[in-house]
C-alpha cells in the first residue's frame, strides 16, 4: 500500500515479519503490519486482527483521537498471562487503513521480533539511519568549568534526527569524576545503555558496553549529553542542542 496520512498520522505496510509474545506464547504473528506514525519520533506496529492468536476483550473504555476516530480498548490474554488494557482497536477509523487492525502497547507484551531478532522500546523506523564514523577532530568536554574528556580519537554517531553524539574511549575521560548511576535505558538501534554522574550532575554521560551489531563500533566508549554540556569541537563551543533530552 502507498503511505497515508491524516492530520499528523502517518500510515505505511512494513515489509518485516512481525511478532509479539504474551504469556510464553505469540499473540500475533504477522507478514502485513503496518507501521503508524503516531507521533512524529517513531512509529507503532498496527496488527491485521486476522493474525491476532491472543484473546481479545473489550473493556468497554475509549480513547478518542482526533485523526484515529473512537479507539476501542480491550484486555489482552495469552498462554498464562494478561495484559490489562493493552490493546485498541478503530473499527470505524476515519483512517481506513487502520480498520481491522489492532495496536498493542508495547510495554504491556513480553516481548516483540522483527523477523528473529528481539526489538526493544519501539518499532523501528525504516527513515532513521544510524552511521558511526571514526574521528580525528580534537573533542573536549567540560563540566562546571572542569575538562572530563579530552580526545583525538572519537567515533562520532550520526542518527537521524538526533545531533551528533561523540563516543569517546574511556582512557581520554575523567573516570574519577564519574559515578555510576545505576540507571539503564534502550535503544532499538543501538541496545542497553548504562549512565553515570558526572561532577554530581545525574546521568550526564552513558555507554554502550555490549551494543546491536549495528552499532559495534561505539562498544565500550563514553558519550556526553552536549545538550547539558560543555562540548569544544577543534576548540570551538558548540551551541548546545535544542532535543527531547534538553
Amino acid at each position: 500500500m502507498d503511505a497515508v496520512s491524516r492530520g499528523r498520522v502517518r500510515v505505511e505496510r512494513s515489509a518485516k515479519r512481525v511478532r509479539t509474545y504474551l504469556g510464553g506464547r505469540p499473540a500475533a504473528d504477522t507478514t502485513r503490519a503496518l507501521l503508524v506514525w503516531e507521533v512524529p519520533y517513531y512509529p507503532t506496529y498496527y496488527i491485521p486482527l486476522e493474525d491476532v492468536a491472543a484473546d481479545l476483550k473489550p473493556t468497554g473504555a475509549v480513547e478518542r483521537s482526533p485523526s484515529r476516530g473512537d479507539g476501542l480498548v480491550h484486555t489482552v490474554t495469552s498462554g498464562g498471562g494478561e495484559a490489562v488494557d493493552a490493546a485498541v482497536t478503530y473499527p470505524d477509523s476515519p483512517l481506513e487503513p487502520i480498520r481491522g487492525h489492532v495496536r498493542f502497547a508495547w510495554d504491556a507484551m513480553d516481548a516483540w521480533f522483527e523477523e528473529d531478532e528481539q526489538v526493544y522500546v519501539h518499532a523501528r523506523s525504516p527513515y532513521t539511519r544510524v552511521d558511526i564514523l571514526p574521528s580525528s577532530r580534537h573533542i573536549r568536554v567540560e563540566v562546571a568549568g572542569a575538562t572530563v574528556a579530552d580526545s583525538r580519537h572519537a567515533r562520532i554517531l550520526f542518527e537521524t534526527g538526533l545531533p551528533p553524539r561523540y563516543y569517546l574511549p574511556k582512557t581520554d575521560v575523567r573516570l574519577d569524576l564519574l559515578e555510576r548511576t545505576g540507571t539503564v535505558t534502550r535503544c532499538p538501534y543501538k541496545g542497553t545503555a548504562e549512565y553515570w554522574s558526572v561532577n554530581g550532575e545525574r546521568d550526564l554521560a552513558w555507554s554502550y558496553p555490549t551494543p546491536l551489531p549495528e552499532s559495534e563500533r561505539i562498544a565500550g566508549l563514553v558519550a556526553f549529553y552536549d545538550e547539558k554540556v560543555d562540548t569544544y569541537v577543534d576548540g570551538v563551543l558548540q551551541e548546545r542542542p535544542k532535543t527531547p533530552f534538553s
